[in-house]
């Protein structure tokens, strides 16, 4: 069984996944990217709870992309805790209310694309 530690693939995407539309379209639009060929999700609790094997992935990928959902932006402070690279994105940036928008495969399409397109923010400014 593969935890998606390893970091030969190149960018790593990490889903905040919260509870609120927000979080489900975050992990929604870091598995679209990872069909896309974008880059290849693995767990951001793992990085939470500083497990080694995806410590070190974060570590030495190339980029570590992480998915906020909102400006609370649990992703991006999780990496910021550790000190850890990555770059960061909100989905509320793109158009999406928390608590309202309905996560249709419409919004997951156009939302993906947006990050696609995006120059996330860095972490540890």
């Amino acid at each position: 069984m593969s935890c998606g530690c390893s970091s030969s693939n190149g960018r790593l995407l990490y889903a905040c996944s919260g509870a609120a539309n927000t979080g489900a379209l975050a992990d929604q639009v870091a598995r679209r990217l990872t069909l896309l060929g974008e880059g290849r999700m693995t767990c951001l609790a793992g990085v939470g709870a500083a497990l080694d094997g995806f410590m070190k992935a974060a570590v030495h990928a190339p980029e570590n992309l992480v998915i906020d959902g909102c400006p609370t932006a649990c992703g991006r402070k999780t990496f910021e805790r550790y000190g850890l690279p990555c770059t960061a994105v909100v989905l509320t940036e793109h158009g999406v209310v928390k608590g309202e928008t309905l996560i249709t495969p419409e919004v997951v399409e156009r939302v993906t694309e947006a990050v696609r397109l995006a120059h996330p923010g860095s972490c540890n400014r």
